[in-house]
C-alpha cells in the first residue's frame, strides 16, 4: 500500500519516499507509486516517450512527454513546462506502466502537449524549497483576506509553482462564490499570478491528510484516487448502527471504506429469505431480532407481554421453509426443534426479561429513618423561629384587654394552689387527732 515509514531509517535518512522527514509537506505516503518494471532493467519492446510526474509529494500528478536528450528516468526531479512558466516535480512512472495508467485515467496520447525540459539542478531545488516554505504563511493570510471580504468559502491549500510565478488556491464552498474582488487583493498582496480552483470536501481531506478512526493514514491521501458515492444503505446492509458521528470520516462525509466490503455482504444476503421479519408458529409469533450474515443464522424470539424471552437461532434455509409454510396456511409446532446447534465454545444468546413492577420496594424502616431525619432538620429550624417572635413580643407594649386576661388567669392559678394547700393541712390535723 505505501512506502516504509520515516521511523525506519538507514544512515539517518528514511527508506521510504526519501522525503527526509518532511511530513509537514504532506507525508511520505501520499499516492506514491512503485515502478517495478523499470527496476527489473527490462527493455521495452514498444518504448513510450511519456512519463508521469508527481508534484508536491503526490498531491497532483500529470503526464508529460520525455524527449531522449533529457535522459530523465524514474525517480529523477525534473523541470517541466506549463502554460505559465516552469514547474518542478518527480518522475514516478515511465515505460509500459504509464500506458496502463493513461488507460485507467482515460487520457489520450494526443492530449499531452507539454514536455520535460531537463533534470533539476541544485538551484531549482532551492527555489522549490523556498516556494514550499511560504505556502503555509500565504494560506493563513489568504484566509484572513477572504474573511474580511465576507466570502463564504474556505481556503484549504495553496500550491506555488516551481518558479514562484503562479500560486493555485484550493478552496471549498457550499455555493457559488464571486471572488473577482478577492483575486485583486491576492494579486496585490502576493505579487504572483492567481488561480482559484474549487474542490470538494473529500479532495480537501486528500490534500491535507490525517489519521482515520482505524489508526492508519486516510485512504484518500495514500492510495485512493477515485471517490465513489457512499450512501447510508451501505451501512444498513452491513448491520451497522446509523450513527452519523461514527460513520463520518475526516471530511464530514460518509467513510469511503463502507463500500469496500459491501459486495461481499450483498452476496451473502442473497441466501436469506425476504419478508421474514415475523414467523407464525403454533406456540406464537416469532419476531426477528438480529441476523448473523456470514454464519447464515437468524435469531427469533417469541412476543410476550413482558417482552421477548429466549432467542432461537434458525438457519436461513429453515427460515425460508417456515415462510413458505406460512404462505400455505401451515404452522410448525415451535422453534425449539428447528433451531440450529451452536458450536462448542460459543454461548447461546439469551435475553430474559421479567416484570419487576411492584416487586422491588424499599423496606419501611429505611423510609421512616429518612422521614425522621427530614423532620429533625425541619424541627430545628421551627424551634428557632418562635423564640425570635417571643422576644419581639416582650419588647412590644401589651394591650389593656390582654393585661386583664392575664390577671384573671393568675388569680385562678393562685386559688387552685391555695385550695390544695388547705386541704393538705386538714388531712394532717385529722390524722393527729
Amino acid at each position: 500500500m505505501g512506502c516504509t515509514g520515516c521511523t525506519v531509517s538507514s544512515n539517518g535518512s528514511p527508506n521510504g519516499c526519501q522525503n527526509n522527514g518532511g511530513c509537514a509537506t504532506g507525508g511520505c505516503n501520499r499516492l506514491n507509486t512503485y515502478d517495478w518494471l523499470t527496476a527489473l532493467d527490462v527493455e521495452d519492446v514498444e518504448p513510450l516517450d511519456i512519463v508521469e510526474v508527481s508534484f508536491k509529494n503526490g498531491a497532483r500528478k500529470s503526464f508529460y512527454r520525455n524527449p531522449p536528450h533529457t535522459r530523465a528516468v524514474t525517480g529523477d526531479m525534473a523541470v517541466v513546462e506549463t502554460g505559465n512558466g516552469l514547474d518542478l516535480g518527480r518522475i514516478t512512472l515511465s515505460g509500459e506502466l504509464v500506458r496502463l495508467q493513461m488507460r485507467k485515467k482515460k487520457v489520450e496520447a494526443d492530449e499531452i502537449l507539454h514536455n520535460v525540459i531537463r533534470i533539476a539542478n541544485e538551484r531549482d531545488l532551492e527555489r522549490l524549497a523556498e516556494a514550499r516554505s511560504i505556502e503555509l504563511r500565504t494560506m493563513i493570510r489568504a484566509r484572513a483576506i477572504a474573511r474580511s471580504l465576507g466570502l463564504e468559502m474556505k481556503i484549504g491549500d495553496v500550491e506555488y509553482q516551481g518558479d514562484k510565478r503562479k500560486a493555485t488556491f484550493y478552496y471549498t464552498a457550499d455555493g457559488r462564490v464571486d471572488f473577482r474582488e478577492l483575486i485583486r487583493h491576492y494579486a496585490k498582496e502576493f505579487r504572483v499570478k492567481i488561480e482559484m480552483r474549487q474542490i470538494g470536501a473529500r479532495q480537501e481531506s486528500a490534500r491535507i491528510g490525517g489519521l482515520g478512526s482505524c489508526g492508519r493514514e486516510l485512504c484518500c491521501s495514500t492510495w485512493l484516487t477515485d471517490f465513489k458515492s457512499v450512501t447510508t444503505a451501505a451501512a444498513r446492509y452491513q448491520n451497522l448502527a446509523i450513527n452519523q458521528s461514527k460513520l463520518s470520516g475526516m471530511c464530514g462525509r460518509l467513510k469511503c471504506c463502507l463500500n469496500y466490503e459491501l459486495d461481499t455482504y450483498l452476496d451473502a444476503l442473497d441466501r436469506f429469505p425476504k419478508n421474514a421479519d415475523k414467523l407464525q408458529t403454533e406456540a406464537g409469533t416469532a419476531v426477528l431480532v438480529k441476523t448473523d450474515i456470514f454464519k447464515g443464522l437468524m435469531y427469533y424470539g417469541y412476543e410476550h407481554d413482558n417482552g421477548r424471552g429466549k432467542l432461537f437461532a434458525i438457519e436461513a434455509a429453515r427460515a425460508h421453509q417456515i415462510r413458505e409454510m406460512n404462505k400455505k396456511g401451515e404452522k410448525p409446532a415451535d422453534l425449539v426443534s428447528l433451531q440450529s446447534i451452536i458450536e462448542a465454545g460459543e454461548k447461546e444468546v439469551e435475553m430474559d426479561f421479567e416484570d419487576v413492577t411492584g416487586a422491588i420496594e424499599l423496606p419501611e424502616e429505611e423510609k421512616r429513618r429518612k422521614r425522621r431525619k427530614k423532620r429533625r432538620k425541619g424541627g430545628n429550624k421551627k424551634k428557632g423561629a418562635p423564640l425570635a417572635k417571643t422576644n419581639n413580643q416582650q419588647q412590644r407594649p401589651k394591650s389593656p384587654d390582654k393585661g386583664k386576661q392575664d390577671d384573671k388567669n393568675r388569680n385562678k392559678r393562685s386559688r387552685r394552689r391555695g385550695g390544695r394547700k388547705k386541704g393538705g393541712n386538714n388531712n394532717n390535723q385529722n390524722n393527729k387527732d
